[in-house]
């Protein structure tokens, strides 16, 4: 028996609403938000930005260090990888453009958001 899908994933973040306006840029209008948190839903799983629950003034994210390393965003062909690019100039977001991944051969285009968070718009087609 395995799990049948991702149901949720949350990132913590330091700012819920820089954090917002941020995600919301590329990911539209959020499925919900409040003041600890803002969800958005990416197929069938929902993505938490939310404050941590014991957080240090000192705490940074840092993908060399044990746990996410980045979180990529799948899409199933250049036209849409192309739009996201768009979208992120027309943000003022920086990010590579678009690259060809040296492993999977594929186009895809990284970025870290506010917190220093690696994101990456992936081809995956079907």
């Amino acid at each position: 028996m395995q799990p049948r899908f991702i149901d949720h994933i949350v990132l913590t973040t330091s700012n819920v609403k820089r954090a917002e306006r941020f995600y919301s840029s590329f990911l539209g209008k959020p499925l919900s938000q409040d003041k600890y948190s803002v969800c958005y839903k990416i197929g069938e799983t929902k993505l938490f930005i939310a404050l941590p629950y014991h957080p240090r003034k000192s705490d940074k994210f840092n993908a060399n260090r044990i746990g996410l390393e980045h979180l990529a965003f799948g899409v199933r062909t250049l036209a849409e990888l192309k739009q996201f690019d768009k979208k992120l100039t027309n943000a003022n977001i920086k990010h590579s453009e678009i690259k060809i991944d040296k492993y999977g051969k594929k186009p895809y285009i990284w970025l870290d958001d506010p917190d220093g968070i690696r994101l990456e718009f992936y081809i995956r087609p079907k």
